[in-house]
């Protein structure tokens, strides 16, 4: 199947547009993911072939990958943008791996594209360009692994470990912004240089230090951004440890306060403390 205007192919089998729509986890959300379809053809411009297939992931869901030949683009203000607002209904994953991917070259050079990407948990200023703070990595999506709050007692009654094989802590958990139980990112993350984004307007390259006795490590952006710039608002994460005196498990947690606004702050839970940490996308490494 191709739609053409004049000699010039529009929506091919092979385009991601189409991939987006066609793709399993997309059968619940049709309207949101035409959007995207439509967002990644205005973020064509000409450039090539895009080519992107739908391929299976953890927890049964979907998410578009990449061909091994494909790499990234950038896209407009429109696209970053039309992105961004279907990605309460996609998920990071699947609008992340969105993105166009065409043939105008990897721009990143001495750097390689991370397939499927990867995502990080940063405690920092939002609004710093560097300083010390607590990065953590989740090599997996951990939305798709997690854990409904509802079946929190059917998680301990299988001592702790998910059905992805995660081991749930009591005493250092966490939730995403629909009230998913997740695993823990791994702390501290390898010291080195990435390319980041939030799926919004800006993608640049992180600088991470080697973590400290007390495991900060030194940070820095590239291009003068600042951490909110290239952070997912509409992912969010809080980790949640035992307050003073008192208990903190996963059913002192109320379903009603999820979904969460995108950029907004994770509920409180009673008896716990509550730590947000920034949420950014990995898609490139150095080397």
């Amino acid at each position: 199947l191709q739609v053409s205007i004049g000699s010039a192919p529009l929506l091919s089998l092979d385009s991601p547009a189409l991939a987006v729509f066609m793709a399993p986890h997309c059968r619940a959300a049709r309207g949101a993911c035409l959007i995207v379809g439509v967002v990644v053809l205005l973020g064509y411009g000409g450039a090539g072939s895009f080519v992107s297939s739908a391929v299976q992931r953890g927890g049964g869901a979907a998410a578009l990958e990449p061909s091994a030949a494909a790499v990234v683009s950038d896209l407009g203000r429109r696209a970053m943008l039309g992105l961004a607002a279907a990605a309460p209904v996609l998920g990071a994953q699947q609008v992340a791996q969105a993105m166009p991917f065409g043939n105008m070259g990897w721009k990143w050079t001495g750097f390689k594209p991370i397939r499927p990407i990867q995502f990080l948990a940063a405690l920092a200023d939002p609004q710093a360009n560097s300083g010390t703070g607590t990065w953590g990595i989740w090599p997996l999506d951990p939305g798709p692994r997690g854990v409904m709050l509802r079946n929190y007692p059917d998680l301990k009654n299988r001592g702790g470990v998910a059905p992805a094989n995660w081991k749930f802590d009591d005493s250092d958990w966490w939730l995403e912004e629909h009230g998913l139980i997740m695993e823990k990112p791994d702390f501290p993350m390898a010291a080195g240089r990435y390319v980041v984004t939030g799926a919004r307007e800006v993608t640049t390259i992180l600088t991470v230090g080697a973590p400290d006795a007390s495991g900060q490590q030194s940070w820095s952006l590239g291009d003068g951004a600042k951490l909110l710039d290239v952070t997912h608002l509409p992912c969010r994460s809080a980790r949640y440890t035992p307050g003073a005196g008192g208990t903190c498990t996963p059913t002192q947690a109320s379903q009603s306060n999820f979904p969460v606004t995108p950029g907004g702050p994770m509920p409180d839970v009673p008896g716990c403390n509550r730590q947000d940490y920034s949420v950014l996308f990995i898609i490139g490494v150095e080397g």
